[in-house]
């Protein structure tokens, strides 16, 4: 695959180009500072098996679409409880964790260096406000941020990623789809878009049977394997 079949790179945010496990551990240790590490891990499983359930509850039509700020503020006053915390303030504080979310290592200037060449959309099943914040706190560039609230549903509904289809006026084939989570790629592949997996500590990584069009080991590699392909095309 080179340079020269896409138009489009589109990136999954959380996970892929911020670590949101870290970000939700730093609001459960300013909400519960007593806490120690396994306590910690209790209840950020706690929080990510809600939101992730409740998604689910909504793409399977059990519940009506609520989009992420509220399903952060559900799991905040779950973890709130179990921590023993009543403090309306501190669990405001911890349900708003998603959008303070530290960028890996690579990201910006990987987001940088494929910018100068690519049309960059963000595609996130974080909402509107919760995509801006986290935007500006990771200090992520992006010529266009989608987020799944438009569709009024969540990945990998086919309806979030014929959003980034929409906006770009390509082919869906023209788009090459980046994420750490292969579930979200095999997704992306169900409407025709290109696939890049990118491997991160909490992603979700390819079985032996996935087959996407590039793997890498951050986004400098992926950059350089768009660059050298482009240059054995030409």
């Amino acid at each position: 695959m080179s340079e020269s079949e896409i138009d489009a790179l589109v990136f999954d945010v959380l996970g892929t180009l911020v670590d949101e496990p870290a970000g939700i551990r730093a609001g459960m240790r300013a909400l519960a500072p007593w806490l120690d590490a396994p306590g910690i891990e209790r209840l950020l499983s706690l929080w990510q098996q809600h939101i992730e359930g409740e998604q689910r509850r909504i793409l399977d039509g059990a519940r009506p679409y609520l989009a992420s700020d509220a399903l952060d503020r559900e799991a905040a006053r779950l973890v709130a409880d179990a921590a023993g915390v009543d403090d309306p303030a501190a669990v405001a504080a911890m349900a708003l964790s998603g959008r303070r979310l530290p960028p890996w290592p690579d990201t910006v200037a990987g987001l940088a260096r494929l910018a100068e060449r690519f049309p960059l959309i963000g595609l996130s099943n974080a909402s509107r406000t919760a995509l801006l914040g986290l935007n500006a706190h990771a200090g992520l560039r992006w010529h266009q941020a989608l987020s799944a609230e438009d569709a009024r549903t969540y990945k990998p509904d086919p309806a979030v990623y014929q959003l980034a289809v929409t906006v770009s006026g390509r082919p869906p084939e023209r788009l090459l789809m980046v994420a750490a989570h292969a579930w979200d790629l095999r997704a992306a592949q169900g409407l025709g878009l290109r696939t890049a997996y990118v491997s991160r500590p909490v992603g979700d990584p390819p079985t032996s049977a996935d087959r996407f069009d590039l793997y890498a080991d951050d986004l400098a590699d992926l950059a350089d394997q768009l660059d050298k392909a482009d240059g054995l095309s030409g």
